[in-house]
């Protein structure tokens, strides 16, 4: 038996049992996916949901994965990381033939080690992941595991990044750099549920990133240790407490903390411009410029035109000015002391002691001890 994986802002894949075999049914297709509140993206995921959801299975399982192509072009799917026959590597080309519109394709393999692996295209990859083609596995050891310890909070998300121009919905496949959103499961915060554990958990996070680039995550309040990484579990002689961990790219972070600190903690990358969303990216540099009676000025031609950052961005979480339909603020979400002023990658870790046993559910906010 395992606590089973909860998958931020999604949810694991059904599966049922043929012959000894489980077999699962993947959907690629179109998706539209609401980012945040108020904010939605054209995306291509599968199942319904960008990123896909989460395979589950236990080592040694055979494992049946049904592969129907609803997009618009061919497509593929490689395991990426897992241990299998070079057929069903997934590389459309090298290993198979790509899946044409239309077609299912059958994957059929042994889930030979536990650990924890992404799938994603392996056909036209730029596009495809682009538009948010990706997805979680997690195998389960199948015995007790010396390097693998039980934990009562099981977490996955994976992080990703899209060019969408204000106003749009469809992401620019071609951009190699500049992103203006970065995510967790295709989720901007405060669009990102929150991560509730009870007080002195034992809590487990796997981070895997299929962006363009690398992302140092950093928890508030606890020191983890970094337990596992694609290639499986960590030698316990290689573990030393962290507050930041970097996610490269093309990798997968296993890390684990008890939580026995109470209260709301920030958990996020700390690249700052990680954790603004799309307005907040070419912004030009205001501080300390005179703008009275600028805007007035201007607002005789611009009526909703707004002088930007003469003291710092701070203020920009609180104008209210008009945005472009279907667009995300630049830094938003409310905290118990106001604007929380952030964006992209950032979630709260809520640690409480009340928690109900089997009750996972958002307390609200922490009452913190007055200052």
């Amino acid at each position: 038996p395992y606590n089973p994986i909860v998958t931020l802002n999604g949810w694991t894949l059904p599966w049922r049992m043929n012959g000894g075999v489980k077999e699962f049914h993947l959907v690629a297709e179109p998706v539209v996916r609401e980012m945040s509140p108020g904010f939605k993206a054209h995306l291509w995921g599968y199942n319904g949901q960008s990123p896909g959801p989460t395979i589950e299975v236990v080592e040694g399982d055979r494992v049946r994965v049904f592969v129907t192509n609803k997009l618009p072009e061919h497509t593929s799917i490689h395991w990426h990381g897992q241990r299998l026959p070079n057929g069903m590597d997934g590389v459309a080309g090298l290993n198979q033939k790509a899946i044409e519109p239309g077609k299912t394709y059958v994957y059929e393999f042994v889930a030979r080690r536990p650990g924890t692996f992404m799938y994603h295209p392996h056909a036209d990859e730029m596009t495809q992941m682009a538009m948010g083609m990706m997805g979680f596995w997690v195998t389960h050891p199948k015995a007790e595991h010396p390097l693998i310890e039980k934990v009562d909070r099981d977490f996955v998300f994976l992080l990703n990044a899209y060019d969408v121009e204000p106003g749009s919905a469809t992401p620019k496949i071609m951009t190699m750099l500049d992103f203006n959103l970065w995510s967790w499961n295709s989720r901007i915060f405060p669009g990102i549920d929150s991560l509730n554990v009870r007080l002195n958990d034992k809590v487990r996070i796997r981070i895997g990133n299929l962006t363009m680039t690398n992302h140092p995550m950093h928890l508030h309040g606890h020191e983890f240790l970094v337990t596992g990484t694609d290639g499986g579990p960590t030698p316990k002689s290689s573990r030393q407490y962290e507050v930041t961990a970097d996610v490269a790219v093309g990798q997968m972070r296993q890390i684990e903390f008890l939580a026995d600190e109470e209260g709301d903690w920030a958990f996020h990358c700390h690249k700052s411009h990680h954790t603004m969303n799309a307005m907040g990216h070419e912004v030009d540099t205001l501080i300390g410029v005179d703008h009275r009676g600028l805007a007035a000025r201007i607002n005789k031609v611009i009526p909703d035109y707004m002088a930007m950052g003469e003291r710092g961005m701070a203020d920009m979480a609180e104008m209210e000015m008009p945005l472009p339909e279907n667009t995300a603020p630049m830094m938003s979400g409310q905290g118990p002391h106001g604007s929380l002023e952030m964006g992209g990658m950032f979630s709260v870790i809520k640690v409480r002691k009340d928690q109900k046993p089997g009750d996972y559910s958002d307390p609200g906010w922490y009452a913190a001890p007055a200052g």
